[in-house]
């Protein structure tokens, strides 16, 4: 496992700072400052609308840095939707989207507005935005990943460069911070794989690495049927145990943000992370339920991540 650890670490940090070395311009204007007041309460209504936990979380940032990240769950989830929902030209229209939102000056979607003003203010590397939708667009022609390495590369695209320009808006140390944003990205992709196992199934998608499946004997038929026995729950402990070891490697990395922003990713990693324990809880059945932690239950948690950020 740890020659196949530094595989992928080593391919997605070589993304990671291939996304740096783009040029931020910052002293363009999208729009004027009651369009793009409109433009960031739209993004602020699709946040809440789509994730109660990012907009939990990103409710804990300054007021200037939220409304960034919230512009920036909304460009991501515009990009997801675009493939997920749209049954037909998916990726013609993600092509469109991708002109829309990341050349300047861009398209009149609000959407787009507020992602480009915040991406200029906080100058976040486009490449960053340019890996992502690549991420989104692969849903469209791979649907099965045959071994970890690949998949990793998979979780990069999608999530680490969520994180990454992330990092940006909260603000951070030096470049020590990267390889904890991308593995952090991993861990938190891969806990949206290992809870939508069945959503995923039923939409022709099987994220699990096919070797590992493999490994404890668990065919595609398998997870058709929802089968939960003694080899699944090896599968899933083993899947379960190396997802919270990414977390617990990547969770230091938090000390290099800028300290008004600590406490806001503390809370989306680790209520987050609560999704594993739910996950345990109800014996692996992935399958008839999703996995989630309540409200309560991420109550019960802040006060413990708050300590935890602090210091």
């Amino acid at each position: 496992m740890n020659a196949a650890t530094l595989s992928w670490e080593h391919k997605l940090l070589d993304w990671a700072h291939e996304g740096l070395e783009a040029q931020v311009p910052h002293d363009l204007r999208v729009a004027d400052e009651a369009t793009l007041a409109a433009a960031y309460a739209t993004c602020e209504q699709v946040t809440r609308q789509h994730s109660r936990t990012f907009s939990f979380a990103s409710g804990l940032l300054p007021p200037d840095k939220r409304r960034a990240a919230r512009a920036l769950y909304a460009f991501c989830r515009t990009s997801d939707d675009l493939i997920d929902k749209v049954k037909e030209g998916n990726l013609a229209k993600l092509e469109a989207w991708r002109a829309c939102a990341l050349s300047l000056p861009p398209g009149d979607d609000p959407v787009a507005l507020a992602w480009t003003d915040a991406r200029l203010r906080y100058r976040i590397p486009v490449r960053y935005a340019e890996q992502l939708i690549a991420g989104v667009a692969r849903d469209v022609t791979v649907h099965r990943y045959g071994s970890f390495d690949d998949l990793a590369g998979y979780c990069y695209g999608v999530a680490s460069t969520v994180g990454l320009m992330a990092m940006h808006i909260i603000g951070y140390a030096g470049q020590d911070a990267i390889p904890y944003a991308v593995k952090l990205g991993v861990a938190l992709q891969l806990t949206n794989i290992l809870r939508d196992v069945g959503e995923d199934w039923r939409a022709d998608r099987l994220y699990l690495p096919q070797d590992e499946l493999a490994d404890y004997g668990l065919a595609e038929d398998d997870i058709a049927n929802g089968m939960v026995d003694d080899r699944w729950r090896g599968f899933m402990r083993f899947q379960i145990e190396r997802t919270r070891t990414l977390y617990a490697e990547a969770l230091p990395g938090i000390a290099l943000l800028d300290p008004d922003g600590r406490f806001a990713i503390g809370a989306a990693a680790g209520l987050y992370r609560g999704i594993l324990d739910d996950i345990e809880a109800h014996d692996y059945d992935v399958f008839a339920r999703r996995a989630h932690v309540s409200t309560v239950g991420k109550l019960v948690k802040l006060p413990g991540i708050w300590l935890r950020s602090r210091r």
